[in-house]
């Protein structure tokens, strides 16, 4: 079982890196908050693990550190819950988050993720219950939000950056979407603010072509009666 990897990045792709590890080129798949934090060209180390498929070759899954590979693990032992959904409860809710839910028993936590509706919640917080706990305080979750603003800040700029846009635009858009979101920005949650940052920018971009739209039909109108 490969435990870990570590190597240069070689692509980043929305959702999975590939590694290269004495040569070989390994895809590993991640959540969109990893990818952010990952660079092409320069030297990343993951924590994996090796999923097996019964109708398909396995996958590697890599993830930012032990506890979010613990969280993806233990997902995997309940009953309903595959790979791919228990990767995607880590990139809405983050392993702080997961083991707060199940501590609160607050299964509500978990529709928020695509696939998991309220019976597979329910689920979720009753096997695992006695299985996965909060994490006790480290240094890190203890830092003040002005240390750790600029780390998800700067992770949420690579992503985008990664998805086409230039920094520019990209730490622009974070600014003008966070507008009047103190509570998620205080949270440092890089999914979700990403997520809610991809959305303003895609509310953004169907605003203006409704207005160039609007702005073509109006000129043909007024040519037409010029001509008349």
């Amino acid at each position: 079982m490969i435990a870990a990897v570590r190597g240069e990045v070689l692509h980043k792709g929305l959702s999975s890196v590939v590694v290269d590890v004495q040569g070989l080129g390994l895809e590993v798949q991640v959540t969109p908050a990893t990818v952010g934090g990952l660079h092409e060209g320069r030297q990343a180390r993951l924590a994996t693990t090796y999923v097996a498929r019964k109708d398909d070759s396995p996958l590697l899954f890599g993830f930012a550190d032990t506890q979010e590979k613990e969280v993806f693990e233990t997902m995997l032992g309940v009953s309903g819950i595959g790979p791919r959904t228990a990767l995607a409860v880590l990139a809405t809710l983050g392993p702080d988050d997961v083991r707060q839910a199940i501590a609160a028993g607050d299964p509500k936590a978990f529709t928020a993720v695509p696939g998991i509706g309220p019976k597979g919640a329910k689920r979720i917080v009753l096997e695992l219950a006695d299985k996965l706990v909060p994490a006790e305080p480290s240094k890190a979750a203890a830092a003040s939000p002005a240390t750790e603003a600029p780390l998800w800040r700067m992770q949420v700029s690579e992503a985008l950056v990664g998805l086409g846009w230039n920094e520019k635009d990209a730490l622009h858009a974070i600014d003008d979407a966070l507008e009047g979101r103190e509570e998620l920005v205080e949270s440092g949650e890089v999914s979700a603010i990403l997520r809610t940052v991809l959305a303003w920018l895609g509310a953004r971009a169907s605003t203006v072509s409704t207005h160039h739209s609007a702005g073509g039909s109006q000129g043909g109108a007024t040519n037409t009666g010029k001509g008349a």
